[in-house]
């Protein structure tokens, strides 16, 4: 598929999702890239079978399907038009060069772009201790609460599933305090898809005796 079927951000994203090489959230891709996947491109993406996309909860999260990883190999031999800013004719250059690597050494992308090794062993690491952790950063002292907003952004290397199963389970375990914001109104997008929904209610804070 020719570089020029997509628009700038489309590429974008399509550069970031290779990067991360893994399913992300669209509160992650703003924190990291700046930008997130919905509308008009979200859809015309999924349609091109490039994207797959789901949403567990409240936010999308995506990841490269299989035509994805290939259409970013594909950029390797893409020369960028007369119209292509600076920026984009130093990036087309580099996937030449991991063109000419991957070719020569007879690798793929996915041997170059692979998970961050904290992604990778988040399934065996202890969550919990990181929550706490990254926590008590945030934190001006124990038992103070903190939007968890700002916590996601700390763990963006652990898959939100994770997280949010050890959110739940020290909730039960009562070691740690999840409430709403009380003023609604004050609550960002990102607050609102940050939110972890227990007992029938979306939880914003979060606070550590």
């Amino acid at each position: 598929m020719p570089s020029a079927e997509l628009s700038a951000k489309e590429r974008a994203v399509m550069f970031a999702l290779l990067a991360e090489a893994r399913k992300i959230s669209n509160l992650e891709l703003e924190e990291q890239a700046g930008f997130r996947l919905d509308g008009k491109e979200r859809r015309k993406l999924n349609d091109l079978k490039l994207v797959e996309s789901d949403k567990p909860g409240r936010a999308y999260e995506h990841e490269l399907s299989d035509a994805g990883w290939r259409w970013c190999a594909e950029q390797a031999t893409v020369v960028p038009d007369a119209r292509a800013t600076s920026m984009e004719r130093a990036l087309y250059a580099i996937f030449a060069g991991l063109g000419r690597y991957t070719a020569a050494t007879d690798q793929s992308l996915a041997d170059i772009f692979q998970q961050r090794p904290a992604a990778q062993e988040r399934a065996g690491g202890d969550v919990r201790s990181r929550i706490e952790a990254e926590y008590l950063v945030l934190a001006p002292a124990r038992a103070e609460f903190v939007k968890l907003r700002e916590l996601r952004v700390r763990l963006a290397d652990i898959h939100r599933h994770d997280v949010d199963s050890a959110l739940q389970q020290m909730y039960i375990d009562q070691q740690i305090n999840l409430i709403p914001q009380s003023n609604q109104q004050a609550l960002s997008a990102a607050d609102r898809e940050s939110a972890l929904r227990l007992g029938g209610e979306y939880k914003h804070l979060i606070s550590i005796e």
